[in-house]
């Protein structure tokens, strides 16, 4: 809640949102339907994409200065490293919008020195600053169950409770800028080199002539038994990918991962080799398509093998 200086009544915030792809246009819309806030101001590079939010209620800004200029509150949910900084930093951007008073929450997943750039640029301009990234996809977006991994000024993440309620089911606060952004690259990590070794199982299964959904069955039946196992197994089966969450984003997790293992001289070698099967899947086309297109790197030629 924002408090007014002058009369001391307490009023409704008003929340921006930058960022209106597979995962912003769900987050966006949780804050519309929760009624906590005054008012949603939207911005996307593709100002079309934010028609959808302005027809249940959000308004259009024609960038992201103007959003922060606007808003007390500003979140954003950008593709990759590149398109943050270009938001946050580029002409017309975050930096140029902010004042004191001011704050920005940025939610995408970047590495850490991307998060500290532009944590950096937000406090010179006397703004707030906390990095947000989240663990979950398409599914738990829309249905406001994403697990929130924030860093940075301890007090903004407070005032984001009603917010980050409305966007998942718990939302952590890690410390300093950077802590958060490393938690999400390790848990995309993580999930990545499980889904590379799912399909190769899944791949072997239908080589030696075992039916994958017994596959399925044994692996729901035990201690590996997981939501996302169960969720993409059918999509492996049937070779099918609608995006809940891009191959190409998760190829790009991976190699954030990779170089901060790099950097701390960290081994990761399961981690590099399913980071090559996401490489390859996108050389045969699958960048767009849903991550669990890894599947296609373990398809060989159907040329006889004998």
């Amino acid at each position: 809640m924002v408090t007014d200086a002058a009369t001391g009544a307490t009023n409704a915030p008003t929340v921006g949102f930058l960022g209106l792809g597979i995962m912003g246009t769900a987050m966006c819309r949780n804050l519309l339907k929760c009624g906590a806030f005054s008012k949603v101001i939207v911005w996307n590079r593709t100002a079309s994409k934010c028609d959808e939010l302005v027809a249940e209620g959000a308004v259009a800004a024609s960038s992201p200065a103007e959003v922060v200029q606007q808003a007390d509150i500003t979140f954003g949910m950008l593709a990759d490293p590149e398109a943050a900084l270009k938001a946050a930093l580029g002409p017309a951007g975050v930096a140029e919008g902010v004042s004191a008073g001011k704050a920005y929450v940025d939610m995408s997943t970047v590495d850490e020195a991307t998060s500290q750039q532009i944590a950096a640029a937000v406090a010179a301009k006397g703004g707030r600053f906390l990095e947000a990234p989240v663990s979950g996809s398409k599914k738990p977006a829309i249905d406001g169950q994403l697990i929130i991994l924030a860093a940075g000024d301890e007090a903004l993440f407070k005032e984001c409770e009603a917010a980050f309620s409305a966007m998942g089911k718990r939302s952590l606060f890690l410390g300093a800028v950077g802590a958060g952004a490393r938690m999400k690259l390790v848990v995309n990590m993580v999930m990545g080199s499980m889904m590379g070794a799912f399909c190769e199982g899944m791949a072997l299964a239908d080589r030696a002539g075992l039916a994958q959904s017994d596959l399925l069955d044994v692996l729901g039946l035990g201690a590996m038994a997981n939501p996302m196992f169960a969720l993409k197994g059918p999509a492996l089966q049937q070779r099918q990918y609608p995006p809940a969450f891009p191959l190409k984003h998760q190829q790009k997790d991976m190699r954030l991962a990779l170089a901060l293992g790099d950097a701390l001289d960290q081994p990761l070698p399961v981690a590099a080799a399913a980071n090559e099967a996401y490489k390859q899947a996108k050389s045969k086309g699958y960048a767009d398509a849903d991550f669990a297109a890894v599947y296609e790197a373990t398809q060989i030629s159907n040329l006889s093998l004998n």
